[in-house]
């Protein structure tokens, strides 16, 4: 990643997908520039930080024209490297698992889930076109793939000895489904989806609604 990355905070990045859908989405619209003020009232942020957002990026918009919508879309793909898709597999063939493995978007998004791996026999074989191997075989299978992201979908009580033999099979990269709290040395970076959180927080925001 490089040092410019490094330095532009979260929250940017976070919303970096989000604007290529909206610009994706406004390119199959027929349109070919669209404002800050446009893509502000359609994502419900303010237009400072828009502008701000995709400066990040290096696009920048012309006065009473706005952004061009093709180069702001190569320039966020670029930027966050989802031009070059980087492989990952996923452990825990449960439910979640497999949804994520149906779900066609991440390719677009610079993620290419190759295959999955579980310990329980019965979910060996072939899901939404993609493999599941057992979770024995996990560390000769990711090194000869050169696997570089592993996707945690496993009950909590197994989360850490998973993450461990991802570490061990050279992963530095761990995206944590699971809701327990990952050990990892340094090198290897985590994040943790929480479920139960964003749950958590749109109850919070229904109940606020209704109170109001």
């Amino acid at each position: 990643m490089s040092e410019k990355k490094r330095l532009t905070k979260l929250p940017t990045i976070r919303r970096m997908p989000m604007y290529l859908r909206m610009l994706t989405k406004v390119q199959k619209d027929g349109m070919e520039h669209v404002s800050s003020n446009y893509l502000a009232e359609a994502l419900d942020l303010e237009a400072i930080v828009v502008r701000k957002d995709l400066a990040v990026a290096g696009i920048l918009g012309k006065p009473r024209v706005g952004f061009e919508v093709k180069a702001a879309m190569t320039a966020i793909e670029q930027f966050m490297n989802f031009n070059s898709p980087t492989d990952a597999v996923l452990v825990g063939a449960g439910h979640l698992g497999q949804a994520l493995l149906g779900y066609t978007g991440f390719i677009n998004l610079g993620l290419n889930i190759v295959a999955a791996f579980d310990s329980d026999a019965d979910k060996i074989g072939t899901v939404h076109d993609k493999p599941i191997y057992p979770l024995s075989e996990f560390s000769d299978r990711c090194k000869n793939m050169n696997i570089q992201i592993g996707i945690l979908c496993v009950p909590g009580r197994f989360a850490q000895d998973v993450t461990d033999q991802m570490v061990a099979a050279g992963l530095k990269g761990i995206w944590n489904f699971t809701p327990r709290k990952l050990n990892v040395p340094n090198g290897v970076v985590v994040q943790r989806e929480d479920l139960a959180e964003g749950l958590a927080e749109l109850s919070v925001k229904l109940s606020r609604m209704s109170e109001a």
